[in-house]
């Protein structure tokens, strides 16, 4: 894919990564908030964590988006499709920069994300890997509907779990869009 699309939600847009997302991205990394994304990394690291992201959307056709708020010029995070060599399958994904957990964005922007996955790639079925002691991101899966389905043993980060998200056709049946 040569081309990253552009997706809004009412409140958000997520939006291609570029190099000017850098200093934003690698404050990110560099923070706590990180650990559970294989942060705390220095500025080398997450120089080569952005263009993975970016690169990642050549080599697989998908990847994840960064995520700004309309109301203003402020980034969010980064949300979207994610499937490095060694996942277990592809995953949707969020990292919520500083001061923006607890309203609801990444919620928001993964239902867009999942919305994608299942309408425009004809994805049947996606997972996201939560760390165990990642509350706040297993909330977040709850609220998307999806439940824990296995643990996957992480070469690096250990046991992660997997959350697996309703289907296409389950969504269909309950009534609900992808992007309900």
């Amino acid at each position: 894919m040569s081309t990253i699309p552009t997706l809004e939600t009412d409140r958000l847009v997520l939006r291609a990564p570029e190099q000017a997302d850098f200093e934003t991205f690698a404050a990110f990394y560099a923070s706590p908030r990180a650990q559970y994304v294989g942060g705390p990394l220095d500025r080398a690291a997450a120089w080569r964590m952005l263009a993975m992201e970016v690169g990642q959307w050549r080599l697989r056709g998908f990847g994840r988006w960064i995520v700004d708020i309309k109301d203003g010029a402020t980034t969010a995070g980064l949300v979207g499709l994610f499937g490095p060599e060694g996942w277990p399958e592809p995953e949707i994904g969020w990292d919520l920069f500083e001061g923006h957990e607890g309203k609801g964005y990444a919620t928001e922007a993964a239902l867009a994300a999942r919305a994608y996955a299942y309408d425009v790639l004809g994805w049947q079925t996606a997972i996201s890997l939560v760390h165990p002691d990642n509350t706040g991101s297993a909330r977040v899966c709850a609220r998307l509907g999806a439940a824990y389905d296995s643990d996957f043993a992480h070469p690096k980060f250990g046991t992660i779990h997997i959350w697996r998200h309703p289907a296409p056709a389950d969504l269909a049946a309950a009534g609900m869009e992808a992007t309900a």
